[in-house]
C-alpha cells in the first residue's frame, strides 16, 4: 500500500510542477495546491499506514496507530487551504485591476 501512496505523491508533485510552470495565474494556484496535496500524502506514507486501535490507553490492545502523522496533516491542510485562499484572492484582484492572469503580460513581456 505504501508503494502506491508513494507513486500517487509523485504523480501530484509532477503535475504541480508542471502546473506551476504555466503562464496562467489560475494554473499556478491550482499547482500550490496539489503540491500541498501530495505533500499530505507524503507526510501519510512516511508514518506507515498500519491499522490497529486508537491511541487512548485501556486495557488489553496492544497496537496503536501513530496519531503524530494525522496531527501533522491536519495542522498542513489548515496551512494549505489558508495559503490557496490567499493565492485565489491575490490571482483574482489582479486579473481585475490588469486585466489579464497571463504571466508574461503582468511582468511586461509581451513578446511571446
Amino acid at each position: 500500500m505504501e508503494i502506491i501512496t508513494s507513486i500517487l505523491a509523485g504523480v501530484l508533485f509532477a503535475t504541480a510542477i508542471y502546473n506551476m510552470l504555466q503562464k496562467q495565474l489560475l494554473r499556478i494556484v491550482i499547482g500550490t495546491a496539489l503540491l500541498s496535496h501530495g505533500a499530505h500524502i507524503l507526510i501519510f506514507t512516511m508514518g506507515k499506514l498500519k491499522t490497529g486501535q486508537p491511541p487512548i490507553l485501556t486495557d488489553g490492545i496492544e497496537n496503536y496507530t501513530d496519531p503524530l502523522p494525522q496531527a501533522l496533516i491536519l495542522t498542513s491542510i489548515v496551512i494549505s487551504f489558508g495559503v490557496t485562499s490567499l493565492l485565489l484572492v491575490l490571482a483574482y484582484r489582479s486579473t481585475q485591476e490588469n486585466g489579464t492572469d497571463n504571466m508574461e503580460e503582468l511582468r511586461g513581456n509581451e513578446n511571446e
